[in-house]
């Protein structure tokens, strides 16, 4: 059997079913696609993918290929649209089966349908989810239709019932003769349309893309400075790289998998200490999955303005307010201060994120697609379900029973009373 492994958001070789299956195979290859889809101007006049995450992706490719060339695995690798490359890929090298993580989100669903219909039919399609940490065969609920609109619901039951699966463990490598010449080239950040750049000084995610990126934080975080034995107590900072784990941008590419999280600190718990700083990195984890489940249950209705509530939403469509936000000129320093760190980083704390998504939606009253948009297109950790889910949640059309609004200056007297971080974003001048 000829295999080959479609990457999409799974770019790592550790923790892969996909590439652990296709191994089986007598002969694999490899392919990855920077979509152009991905890198188009959406509704709203943002680039989908804007530099920071940009650059951030191209380092995870290029280590995907060095860690695929250990196992003799070549990685063709493409800038444009799958399904010009990908029939002629399975043509030239006999390909039987594609194995591929699956996803089910609007493009993603539009880029694999482009590709079935230009491929032969016997080629078989092998999708499996991956991404999870509670797999949709184990968590119990039948249907995804079932899944509860309260996360607490979803928490509790899963963590009675459900077990993590352990990590998949990759074969033997394959023979030499299996790593063929690609002729194919990673493309360069000017290639996507950027110019290269420096990361600030001040960002709380100084980090690079990459399997072995993501390894090493977990290694520093947890075991080299121990800091995940005070993640709940410190979680809610804003400034510096070890107020949170900063695992989330390997996580929405898939260069780290859940379960590795999870086992990691299962083996702290047993090793260092377990208490309920280290029980809340797992309860992230279920938070992260909670919004995959949410977009499975609800597909394209998290796009939507009236989001999976079907809420009526009658925003206030206005430019200057639009142009304020993006730029931190709000009324609001601290607003500002967040918004300033994610124009020029591509990162802002899971705080700041609550605080200038009910800021734009409930104080300003605009359109919350627009803060979910600008996200999309600016955050280094950008998940579709993560956050769209987290947006409509925020912004009272989602997964809230509450709805609350956040009292901006209350929570800048909370988390920045001192006024260290919007010092650090803004300019002194203004305290």
């Amino acid at each position: 059997m000829n295999n080959l492994i479609w990457f999409r958001n799974d770019l790592g070789v550790r923790d892969n079913s996909s590439l652990v299956e296709a191994m089986k195979g007598n002969k694999v290859i490899g392919f990855y696609c920077f979509e152009s889809l991905f890198f188009e101007t959406d509704e709203f006049g943002f680039k989908r993918t804007a530099k920071y995450r940009a650059k951030f992706l191209l380092e995870t490719v290029k280590q995907l290929k060095q860690e695929l060339e250990k196992l003799n695995i070549p990685l063709f690798v493409y800038l444009g649209n799958s399904v010009d490359y990908l029939p002629n890929l399975i043509e030239k090298h006999k390909i039987d089966t594609i194995f591929l993580q699956k996803e089910w989100t609007r493009d993603e669903l539009v880029i694999l349908n482009d590709v079935k219909k230009k491929i032969p039919s016997n080629i078989k399609f092998n999708e499996v989810y991956d991404q999870f940490l509670y797999h949709p065969d184990d968590i119990p609920f039948d249907e995804f239709t079932s899944i509860p609109d309260v996360f607490t619901n979803f928490r509790k039951k899963c963590e009675a019932i459900c077990k993590v699966r352990p990590i998949a463990e990759l074969p033997t490598n394959l023979s030499d003769e299996n790593l063929v010449g690609t002729d194919t080239e990673i493309p360069t950040l000017k290639e996507l349309g950027f110019t290269n750049f420096s990361t600030h000084t001040n960002s709380a995610f100084p980090f690079e893309g990459g399997e072995l990126e993501a390894l090493k934080r977990v290694q520093n975080y947890f075991w080299e400075t121990k800091k995940l034995s005070f993640y709940k107590k410190t979680r809610n900072g804003l400034i510096g790289i070890d107020y949170s784990s900063k695992l989330s941008a390997w996580l929405a590419n898939g260069s780290i998998s859940p379960r590795t999280i999870y086992w990691e600190v299962k083996k702290f718990e047993r090793e260092i200490i377990k208490n309920q700083d280290t029980y809340w990195l797992i309860f992230e984890l279920i938070w992260r999955d909670y919004f995959k489940y949410v977009s499975l249950k609800h597909r394209d209705a998290i796009f939507k303005l009236g989001g999976i509530l079907n809420t009526t939403y009658d925003p206030r469509t206005n430019e200057k307010d639009k142009h304020t936000w993006i730029n931190g000129l709000t009324k609001e320093p601290f607003i500002n201060a967040n918004m300033k760190e994610l124009s020029e980083t591509g990162w802002m704390s899971n705080r700041g994120r609550q605080n200038v998504a009910s800021f734009w939606s409930k104080e300003l009253e605009q359109d919350w697609r627009i803060g979910a948009a600008y996200f999309e297109s600016m955050l280094i950790d950008y998940d579709v379900h993560s956050n769209w889910g987290n947006w409509m949640y925020a912004s009272g059309v989602g997964n809230d029973p509450r709805n609350r609004k956040f009292n901006i200056k209350g929570q800048a007297e909370r988390y920045d009373a001192a006024g260290k971080y919007q010092r650090l974003w803004l300019q002194e001048t203004l305290f």
